[in-house]
């Protein structure tokens, strides 16, 4: 798939690498980017004032927001799956609602979208990016909730993509470690670039890679799942 002339819809798009994703996309000359977004009054000028931008209220974990969203944008050829959110919380004792949120959102707003975009993307032949984490492969205190929904959908990934394949639909998962945006502010490591996840990803349509590993951190935590069992959490309380 070429980018250019394709119409694409972001999720969580008004920052952090949602924001990084349109911007990239109209770089690479797309004809259309319709951008998710809770509240679209957060949108900066920028990207309001952009004729190729396309503003839609979207919270993925509310079927009629999303359904009322593949109905204003039939025409999608890409769905980049963006939108997430991780409390920091510890599974013992946070409130179980928090961690509920966390799950919901990774995993069943995903599938929402899948669902509600399949018709246009299987139409178009087009492309379902869902962005991941290294953290779909291990966990650290105060991010169970977050890994155990970014597993779930690393494994919603994989079967929709047998799903679409018939079709013709590109089914990618992008795995990353700390970006630095808002999102990660509670992390205090290293961190990448958002601008390297958005064109990491964007090459990866184009060269219809159906994993994308954006950083050495993913690199290194996808090679330990081969070594032996508890040795990244052995490493983590030693």
């Amino acid at each position: 798939m070429k980018l250019a002339g394709q119409t694409a819809l972001v999720t969580g798009a008004n920052r952090g690498i949602g924001r990084r994703f349109v911007v990239e996309l109209l770089a690479r000359d797309v004809r259309k980017v319709y951008a998710g977004i809770r509240n679209p009054d957060a949108v900066d000028v920028e990207m309001r004032e952009d004729p190729r931008v396309e503003l839609v209220r979207l919270d993925i974990t509310d079927i009629d927001m999303v359904e009322a969203a593949a109905r204003q944008a039939e025409d999608v050829s890409v769905l980049i799956n963006n939108a997430g959110i991780i409390a920091y919380q510890p599974l013992l004792e946070a409130d179980v609602d928090t961690i509920r949120r966390e799950i919901e959102t990774s995993v069943f707003g995903t599938l929402s979208m899948a669902r509600a975009f399949a018709p246009a993307l299987r139409a178009r032949q087009g492309a379902m990016t869902n962005i991941l984490s290294a953290l779909a492969w291990f966990s650290y205190p105060g991010s169970g909730g977050y890994s155990a929904g970014k597993a779930a959908a690393w494994s919603l990934t994989n079967s929709l993509r047998l799903e679409l394949a018939p079709a013709g639909v590109l089914v990618q998962g992008v795995h990353l470690g700390s970006v630095d945006t808002d999102f990660s502010a509670g992390y205090d490591g290293f961190k990448i670039d958002p601008t390297d996840v958005a064109r990491s990803t964007l090459d990866g349509i184009e060269n219809d890679q159906i994993e994308v590993l954006v950083d050495d951190w993913s690199r290194a935590v996808k090679a330990a799942l081969t070594s032996e069992p508890n040795a990244v959490l052995n490493e983590l309380i030693g």
